[in-house]
């Protein structure tokens, strides 16, 4: 059996890794650059966040820490649809990106949903 804070731990790892993937193939223009300045922050910040979410110093902390990472998975979300409108990234890799990056917000916006009803 598996520890599902590890393998959100892991998951959030390899969201990071992919990201700069897909960063470091953009293209050295003024867009690329700035998006690849951008969603270098975005999206290698959710897995250094959740490492902090679980040293928290109370459950309020927790909820605060966890919607750090949501606005950061937000915010990468963002900046992978302008990659793929703009079309200057394979299209396939930013897909799967963003339907791991959809995935993610879905898992942090219910677990604050139930960090805030547990803490009532």
């Amino acid at each position: 059996m598996t520890n599902n804070k590890y393998d959100l731990e892991e998951r959030l790892i390899d969201f990071a890794v992919n990201i700069t993937d897909i960063i470091e193939a953009l293209p050295n223009s003024r867009i690329g650059n700035y998006i690849a300045g951008q969603l270098v922050r975005s999206g290698c910040s959710p897995a250094l966040n959740y490492g902090e979410a679980q040293s928290a110093e109370s459950t309020n902390d927790f909820i605060h820490k966890m919607k750090i990472i949501l606005k950061e998975l937000r915010e990468s979300m963002i900046s992978l649809k302008i990659i793929e409108r703009k079309g200057i990234y394979d299209l396939d890799k930013t897909t799967a990106a963003k339907g791991e990056c959809n995935q993610l917000i879905a898992i942090f916006v219910k677990s604050i949903e139930t960090a805030k009803k547990n803490n009532i």
